[in-house]
Order: C-alpha cells, then sequence, then structure tokens
C-alpha cells in the first residue's frame, strides 16, 4: 500500500485505511461497526440513538465481534448521554463522534480519559470552534451528504476549513469509490467518512425493502433537501412519506410531531418533566425556533420507520447524494478492498509521466 494512504488519521484512530464509516441512526449497529473496523476501516457505532441502559451491552458486543479499536457517537440532548460519555470512558473507547453540543468541560473530561474526540461540522465558523474547544480530529460533511446538512458542496467546504484549523481533517460528503479518497487526500485531508455508501452493504442491518429504494435511486437531484420534517434542511431519498409531509401544513406536522413525541416518551420511559428538559436542550444547543424543536420528534420516529421496521413508503430515507452512483451492495471488507485499490491505482497514475503526444 502506498505511504500517502497510511495517513495520520491510521496513526490517531488504530485503523489500517483512512476510511471512517459514519454512525447513522438505527443503522451502524455492533454488527456494521466491527465489520467495518475488521475490514480495516474505523466504524462509530450509533449512541446517539441507543436506548437508556442499553449502551454498555452495545459495546460489549462490539468488543465480542471485533478486536480493532472502534468509536462511538453521541449528543448531549439524548437523555442518555451521561450513560453514554462513562460507558466510553470505562471501556477505553477509542473515540467519540458528536456535533456540536458538548461544551469544552466534556471534551477535555473525555480527552483526559484518553478518549479521541472527533466531531462533525457542515460549516467553516463550527469547524473552528470544534478545534477551540479541544477537538482532535475533524470531520467536514459538504452539502451532498444525508441527514442534516448544509448547502456547501464538499469541493468547497474542505479545502476552506483546511484553510482555517491545524488539526487534521476528514471529508464527508459524495465519498463513494478510491477515486474520491485519492481527491480527498489530494487536498489535504487525512482520509474519508462515508455513510451512505457503508448503509448500502450486506453487513448493513437495513431491511431489504428498504435497500432496495436505496440501490433504485439513480438521480442525485432526486436526492435532496428537504426542511418539511423538523424545519432544519436534511437530504432524503424522494417517497411518499416525503412528499405527504411537504404537503403538510406547518400546524399539521407540529400536531404529528406531537404524536411522536408521546411514543418517543413510551418507548424510552422519560417522564414529562426529563422531555421538558430535555426539549429546553434541544432549543439551546442547536440555535432551533421553537416550532423546530417542536417538530424534531417527527425524525426518529419516521426513520425508524425504514430504517428498523422496513416500511420504505411510511418512512423516510435519509442518504447522501452517492447512492445515485451505488449500483450494487457488498460486505464491508470487499468494500473496502476495492476503494484501497481503487486510490492506490489513481495515486500511481498521477505519478506515471503521460506519454508525449506526436
Amino acid at each position: 500500500m502506498s505511504g500517502a494512504l497510511h495517513t495520520v488519521l491510521c496513526e490517531r484512530l488504530g485503523c489500517r485505511y483512512p476510511i471512517v464509516q459514519t454512525a447513522m441512526g438505527w443503522v451502524a449497529d455492533a454488527k456494521l461497526t466491527a465489520a467495518t473496523c475488521n475490514a480495516g476501516g474505523f466504524g462509530f457505532f450509533a449512541g446517539a440513538t441507543a436506548e437508556p441502559g442499553t449502551v454498555e451491552q452495545h459495546i460489549l458486543d462490539i468488543k465480542a465481534k471485533t478486536d480493532r479499536p472502534f468509536g462511538v457517537n453521541f449528543h448531549m440532548f439524548q437523555p442518555n448521554a451521561e450513560e453514554l460519555i462513562a460507558a466510553v470512558i470505562k471501556h477505553k473507547v477509542r473515540a467519540v463522534s458528536y456535533g456540536r453540543g458538548p461544551d469544552a468541560k466534556t471534551i477535555h473530561r473525555l480527552k483526559d480519559a484518553g478518549v479521541i474526540c472527533m466531531p462533525t461540522v457542515g460549516a467553516v465558523k463550527h469547524a473552528v470552534k470544534a478545534a477551540e474547544l479541544g477537538a482532535d480530529i475533524v470531520t467536514v460533511q459538504g452539502g451532498e451528504g444525508g441527514g442534516h446538512t448544509g448547502a456547501v458542496p464538499t469541493s468547497i467546504l474542505l479545502p476552506q476549513v483546511l484553510d482555517a484549523i491545524s488539526v487534521p481533517v476528514v471529508a464527508a460528503g459524495g465519498f463513494f469509490d478510491g477515486r474520491g479518497l485519492a481527491a480527498a487526500l489530494a487536498y489535504g485531508a487525512a482520509g474519508i467518512a462515508m455513510g451512505t455508501r457503508f448503509l448500502m452493504t450486506t453487513d448493513s442491518p437495513v431491511p431489504p425493502t428498504t435497500l432496495e429504494r436505496y440501490v433504485a435511486a439513480k438521480d442525485p437531484a432526486k436526492i435532496r433537501i428537504s426542511t418539511a420534517v423538523d424545519g432544519l434542511p436534511q437530504r432524503f431519498i424522494e417517497n411518499e412519506e416525503l412528499d405527504h409531509l411537504e404537503k403538510m401544513s406547518l400546524l399539521a406536522r407540529m400536531a404529528m410531531s406531537a404524536k411522536h413525541m408521546r411514543r418517543f416518551r413510551q418507548q424510552t420511559g422519560i417522564g414529562v418533566l426529563a422531555m421538558g428538559r430535555l426539549g429546553l436542550k434541544i432549543l439551546s444547543r442547536n440555535d432551533n425556533t421553537f416550532a423546530q424543536t417542536v417538530m424534531a420528534a417527527n425524525l426518529p420516529t419516521l426513520v425508524q420507520q425504514s430504517m428498523v421496521y422496513g416500511h420504505a413508503k411510511e418512512g423516510l430515507l435519509p442518504s447522501g447524494q452517492a447512492a445515485a452512483m451505488i449500483e450494487r451492495l457488498e460486505s464491508c471488507d470487499d468494500l473496502i478492498r476495492r476503494i484501497m485499490d481503487e486510490a492506490e491505482t489513481r495515486l500511481n497514475s498521477l505519478r506515471t509521466p503521460t506519454p508525449a503526444a506526436h
């Protein structure tokens, strides 16, 4: 393997290759995380959607499936954030990923325990703030990425962030093959992070009926941004539920969220007062409006419909535009091996002089 493909990311995370599997809710389970790590990448478990009281067992499940280092994702506004942080420290998890939630005290608590802090950001100012707060590595997601995303494409955002901060940067948003890895390294990134590409593997827990919709998505223009779910821009594959939400009034969507919130309380056992405190956290930490905070419950409930139960019409399909470039499912092992071979071929071709034209 080319020396250019063994980067500082590999050194810090303890992985063989500079490829990160992101923590997609209800998708990045113990099996997918371990499969990524065993294949030489670095997997993040979706701790942000782990039910209270289950985090430690999930970590133990991953350890039973791999002896490689792995990471855990969390949000400070999830009900069991403290449980997750304590479990990560106790079990010496290599890294955590998060959004803009944790304060400097929480970040340094993790760093003091030897945990690498690796936030994901979608804007230059957030990358700068993350580095100031103590991030060891920053993942930068351009607008092509799935879920909550921004308007700036990776090709513009990545060099902006590389110029603005000195910590290693991982590129995300629009990556799916070895050409993308070679391009990210050429920009100066330490590696790439992929969500949709790992969702679309044979190691993914996503039901076949939902995966069929991802494989069938061939037009990147139909994997688009909508604000209809919780008032914030998110990228989804067009489907019946997204169309239904976009035709509803704001009041109707808020009423729907109230119903989803009651279901969330029943599933988690969280009380009314605790739910109120959680809402205030979301409101204060994410610069949300009141309406966005009220509608926050729509997203997890509707994503679960497709990702857990296989109801691809009634649920939402979060996706990066890269899904349009993915024609088949393959294992994490085959995927990572192919990406590395493609990247090495691409880099070698750049070193080989082009014959002069006659």
